[in-house]
């Protein structure tokens, strides 16, 4: 935005202020429930309350382990606040008790749990900023299913749908994130052996989300996330490479509405990792106007465009001739040196066999030009 560019050196400077007058915050992720996130978290308990740490445990959820339970022991903790919902008597984090008390470090369990309406934020993760806000230190944790730019990606591995999520752009202000890691053999002896879920749902879990196949994906993307947040605190806290500054990545919709989803989530992965500018680009031609689309689509596409603006994109509506020579003109104009489309579905096999696919012509088109094409299927 023209009359805010501000030094990017005195930007990062700014940045260390702003984190410096912050609490601290760390996370453990897990790849999947049972993984023993709650437990690690009760063992640092103890350990900061022996080393005269003034602690509190704001928030724990034991699911009824009896390990878990017993660590529980001789920690201070706050009472959950009691809310009154539809006639129901619900226990919540009290926040406000912990601001109130400003411990050095609070324990807060579940980052991605949706609040009962009417609280002062809508999820825990916004709890949580607010502690951090106030010089609160805070000890959190979750599963990879639960960050947003994964959260699809889980689903297509495990066929489960988990509709709460936590915007990558909370995990990346921990200043440590630790991965609590099990092979899928011990996960799986775990359940089997009631420590996870009570017994009557062993044999479903184990046959749905827990298979061993579903399992040993999802701890590479949980060992993978925890190395990409690393490297990125690296980058942020040593000058990046000038590769890294001219990288400039962007994401072409269509009106595929599933792939836009999921190219813009990879995409995110691939500019956050690389800390790059990236833009989210709809072009509108003469015969596939935006006002003219069937208004699901036209909602859909809006949501894309949301997604990717939370997610840290920029995003763009053209009009132009054809949709290459809209893509060509942009990627010219914003300096682009990676385009990312989705593949052409089977429906378009047709059309590409007479006109020839978007992305054969893009190919062509970028022949003369310094930038790369990636498909994502």
């Amino acid at each position: 935005m023209e009359g805010s560019i501000i030094n990017p050196d005195a930007e990062k400077f700014l940045e260390l202020i702003k984190r410096s007058r912050n609490g601290k915050f760390k996370i453990y992720i897990g790849l999947s429930a049972g993984v023993g996130k709650s437990y690690r978290m009760l063992l640092e308990a103890h350990e900061l309350v022996k080393n005269k740490i003034d602690l509190l445990v704001g928030y724990i959820e034991t699911h009824g382990r009896e390990e878990t339970q017993k660590l529980m022991e001789g920690l201070p903790f706050i009472p959950r606040k009691i809310v009154f919902y539809k006639g129901k008597k619900l226990e919540e984090f009290d926040m406000d008790k912990v601001i109130k008390l400003r411990p050095e470090v609070v324990i807060v369990d579940e980052l991605a749990h949706t609040n009962v309406p009417g609280s002062k934020h809508e999820k825990r993760y916004q709890d949580v900023e607010e502690l951090l806000y106030n010089g609160i230190n805070v000890i959190s944790a979750l599963n990879i299913q639960h960050i947003e730019s994964l959260n699809r990606v889980v689903q297509e591995i495990t066929g489960v749908e988990v509709k709460e999520t936590v915007p990558d752009r909370v995990i990346a202000l921990a200043d440590e994130v630790v991965n609590i890691d099990l092979t899928a053999d011990e996960l799986i002896n775990r359940l089997k052996a009631g420590k996870i879920y009570q017994q009557e749902k062993v044999e479903s879990a184990l046959n749905n989300f827990f298979r061993k196949e579903n399992l040993l994906q999802l701890r590479e993307l949980a060992l993978r996330e925890v190395a990409d947040q690393v490297e990125k605190k690296i980058n942020f806290e040593i000058p990046k490479s000038e590769i890294y500054d001219t990288e400039r990545i962007l994401v072409c919709l269509g009106n595929n509405i599933k792939q836009n989803e999921k190219i813009i989530r990879q995409s995110y992965r691939i500019a956050d990792r690389l800390d790059s500018y990236w833009s989210v680009l709809y072009v509108e031609t003469p015969d596939n106007q935006f006002e003219n689309l069937d208004l699901a689509l036209q909602r859909h596409l809006i949501n894309n465009f949301k997604m990717a603006t939370e997610l840290g994109a920029v995003s763009d509506k053209i009009k132009s001739g054809s949709v290459v020579e809209g893509i060509i003109k942009y990627t010219k104009e914003k300096g682009i040196t990676k385009i990312v489309v989705g593949k052409p579905g089977k429906k378009f096999l047709l059309k590409r066999l007479i006109s020839g696919s978007i992305v054969d012509k893009l190919t062509d088109a970028l022949s003369d030009i310094d930038c790369d094409l990636e498909i994502i299927t």
